[in-house]
């Protein structure tokens, strides 16, 4: 028979943890807002940061007690993954398609949210974390693999079709079951601030693995540049400084809504 101490005590666990995972969303928030800045910066002609999390966590870096709030990003995104992959084990939905569908989210949402913990890390500890560096030297190694191209290809597929989703997410509202939103005006501009921020997302990171696709029909890696290289390549576009500057001005409402999720988001 448990005690009610013992019953207590994992209640205040579970309570302290849930906390960790709620920071993890402010801490996405954080980093989807300074991405978003730099968005804006590189439409305007500036923008000499890398317009993706490694650039984000750089100017996190450099601010003052940049540091501890690097290790505060580490701890809220570790909680985050944890969560995903536990909400992954406890999936039970009824039809099996579904049911494994999830579980890939929740594991890919996870993995995501490990590796930018991973750049935290090595930023806080004074290493050197480049994400366009990383995307390039991913692609080199497949291209250099057996049946590379075609490998390339689907990482690059697999990245698009993620943004395609983030894409059908904002315009369905899926992401609302996640949520106790609010009623009233605050609900209303949630839902907004939601159905922007995952358009521009969905936007940004389905051209990142169009350059996935393009890096390998090319044999050049170098045109794998991620996110940063992704944001750049529609400043190249036909009023692609317009649409740049409204890609980053969504990724900076998706930060907003991330608050909102660390409040109304069902755990």
């Amino acid at each position: 028979m448990t005690s009610p101490s013992s019953a207590a005590d994992r209640a205040q666990d579970s309570r302290a943890f849930e906390i960790a995972a709620r920071i993890g969303y402010v801490v996405l928030g954080l980093l989807h807002l300074l991405i978003g800045v730099i968005a804006i910066s590189i439409a305007t002609g500036g923008g000499g940061e890398n317009a993706d999390q490694s650039g984000a966590l750089e100017q996190v870096s450099a601010a003052p007690g940049g540091v501890l709030l690097l290790w505060v990003i580490v701890v809220g995104l570790v909680a985050l993954a944890v969560w995903q992959i536990t909400e992954a084990v406890v999936e039970r939905d009824p039809d099996a398609k579904k049911r494994w569908a999830h579980r890939a989210k929740f594991v890919g949402t996870a993995i995501a949210y490990g590796a930018i913990a991973g750049t935290a890390a090595t930023v806080a500890l004074g290493g050197q974390s480049d994400s366009a560096e990383s995307s390039q030297s991913l692609s080199a190694r497949l291209l250099a693999a057996p049946a590379g191209v075609a490998l390339l290809v689907v990482v690059g597929l697999v990245v698009a079709a993620v943004g395609v989703a983030f894409v059908v997410r904002g315009i369905t509202r899926a992401f609302e079951k996640n949520l106790a939103t609010p009623g009233g005006t605050a609900g209303r501009g949630i839902r907004v601030f939601g159905t922007v921020g995952y358009i521009a997302k969905g936007i940004a990171v389905g051209v990142a693995g169009i350059l996935f696709v393009v890096a390998a029909l090319t044999h050049d890696p170098g045109a794998a540049s991620g996110l940063d290289g992704a944001l750049r390549s529609l400043a190249a576009l036909p009023f692609g400084q317009v649409v740049l500057w409204l890609v980053g001005a969504g990724l900076i409402v998706y930060g907003v809504f991330c608050f909102a999720r660390a409040r109304y988001a069902r755990m």
